[in-house]
């Protein structure tokens, strides 16, 4: 797991090839304001939450952000349990994010 800022986040989006951004947030806070083509998995609905890591392909990278970098950096871990390779939490979250976001009036 890496933990990065938002200015390394968006560099290695450019150059990375097969990614997939995930929020951990709930799904009401995905709804309200969330990093353009992210997914939801919700942390707080554990259950779930480890079906759906099971069905991530271990070898893509995941960029995982939540609102303040603490959901995201516990899934980081979680995730190299489990055996994958590549996870970057956004330090901050979506709180300290400056870039470009999909919210409800959009």
């Amino acid at each position: 797991m890496s933990d990065i800022d938002q200015n390394k986040w968006r560099s290695q989006l450019e150059s990375e090839e097969d990614y997939l951004i995930i929020d951990v947030r709930t799904s009401e806070e995905f709804e309200e304001i969330r990093l353009p083509n992210s997914i939801n998995i919700d942390f707080y609905n554990p259950q779930d939450f480890m079906q759906e890591l099971e069905k991530l392909d271990k070898n893509k990278a995941y960029y995982i952000y939540c609102r303040t970098g603490s959901r995201s950096a516990n899934t980081c871990e979680l995730m190299k349990e489990i055996g994958f390779a590549k996870t970057y939490n956004l330090l901050g979250g979506i709180t300290d994010w400056e870039g470009e976001v999909e919210d409800q009036n959009n």
